[in-house]
């Protein structure tokens, strides 16, 4: 038990609590109903808002597991059906149940036709994440048997769903951004190859993936599956205690994620990138670190360090890897890529952000990556989006 000395010299006793790694909590939920006081702790920042056995971080330690899975082995060994599986069903899949698994997810990849009629009503230049906060939120005029939240077959179906359609409105909302005809998914392939084939294809062209370049982009999908109770998780558990319905908590988790601090943060990479280019490029990167420095200077430089993790992003770690394989494979000449590498250089090497551990953190990465695949910057959130709907649904 913890004691807690109120002002008027009342003391009151709370439970201690311990969570699987042996971590500490004082349970206050009976404080306001016994004492009237309520605590104050804006950002949870000392609040377990809940409990979950789906994703565990130890931010000094550099450390992510999903259902006690370090997320490296699960990336670089498994697949996106193994992931998915994990974090849904809290095991990972014999061969049997990942086909039964695989197979379900690909029967629900299509949408509705009258669905497609709605992106007929959006600007053709409007971001992609609108689009998406509007026909994710649609998904439940086409499946009224979601209002029965109390039917665990009806929710679980719901699940499998916007996990399968994801990639397909993700890149009807791209198709319709720059005018071509929408491209209905392939289920001869794997979720990643998919996405890339309705996201690349037109219909005069035969359009081949490559796997090694789907492979790297489904590593960084597995990478942003879930990650405990961030602001995006909490608003669709929040939406969710309401009883709502689960595609319109996915959407309230996609408005949520739609901010530069959460899930733009790799879109703001993109565009750091592109200001140090406008500002001499390489050649300027010594006066935009020092301007990064500088706490009275507003540039920031943005991929480095992390909220959470006071020690080496274990996402980065990977996606470091991946990043090179890809370059190496596309030998793409890019400048922001230049540049992106240069700082990165410097980033681990220099004193001022080695001591605060200030290294480039997985969204520098993905941001690389995302671009030397062609992956327009608008789209980077969506992605993440299509990623994390994962966790949104298992939590």
């Amino acid at each position: 038990m913890a004691v807690l000395s109120m002002p008027d010299g009342q003391k009151v006793e709370f439970p201690v609590l311990l969570d699987a790694a042996g971590a500490k909590f004082i349970d206050i939920r009976k404080l306001q109903p016994s004492t009237g006081m309520c605590t104050f702790d804006p950002g949870f920042g000392s609040t377990a808002s809940c409990e979950s056995s789906i994703t565990y971080i130890d931010g000094n330690k550099g450390i992510l597991l999903y259902r006690g899975y370090p997320i490296e082995e699960l990336a670089a060994e498994g697949d996106f059906i193994d992931s998915t599986f994990l974090l849904l069903h809290g095991e990972l899949p014999s061969k049997q149940e990942k086909a039964l698994f695989e197979r379900e997810i690909k029967y629900h990849t299509l949408v509705h036709e009258q669905l497609i009629q709605f992106y007929r009503g959006f600007r053709h230049d409007a971001h992609p994440m609108a689009i998406m906060v509007g026909v994710v939120g649609a998904l439940a005029a086409f499946y009224p048997e979601v209002a029965e939240v109390r039917n665990p077959q009806q929710q679980l179906r719901a699940c499998y769903r916007l996990i399968a359609k994801m990639p397909t409105l993700a890149a009807m909302a791209y198709k319709t951004s720059i005018g071509q005809p929408i491209i209905y998914p392939r289920n001869d392939l794997n979720y990643a190859e998919n996405f890339l084939h309705m996201m690349f294809a037109v219909p005069s062209e035969r359009y081949e993936v490559d796997p090694e370049l789907a492979k790297a982009l489904e590593i960084i999908f597995i990478l942003h599956l879930d990650h405990e109770q961030n602001a995006s998780t909490s608003t669709v558990r929040t939406a969710g205690s309401s009883q709502a319905n689960p595609f319109a908590c996915v959407a309230s988790g996609i408005a949520a994620l739609w901010g530069p601090a959460h899930g733009g943060a790799n879109e703001a990479v993109l565009k750091m990138l592109e200001e140090i280019d406008s500002l001499g490029g390489v050649a300027s990167i010594p006066t935009m670190v020092a301007r990064a420095k500088d706490k009275n200077d507003s540039f920031r430089l943005m991929g480095f360090g992390h909220r959470v993790y006071k020690s080496y992003d274990p996402r980065a770690k990977l996606m470091r890897q991946v990043t090179y394989r890809v370059l190496e494979k596309l030998g793409r000449k890019d400048t922001l890529l230049d540049i992106a590498m240069e700082l990165e250089k410097i980033a681990l090497q220099d004193d001022y952000f080695v001591k605060r551990s200030l290294y480039p953190n997985v969204d520098f990465y993905s941001g690389i990556v995302l671009r030397a695949l062609g992956i327009p910057v608008e789209m980077y959130t969506v992605l993440f989006a299509m990623a994390r709907t994962v966790g949104w649904v298992a939590q």
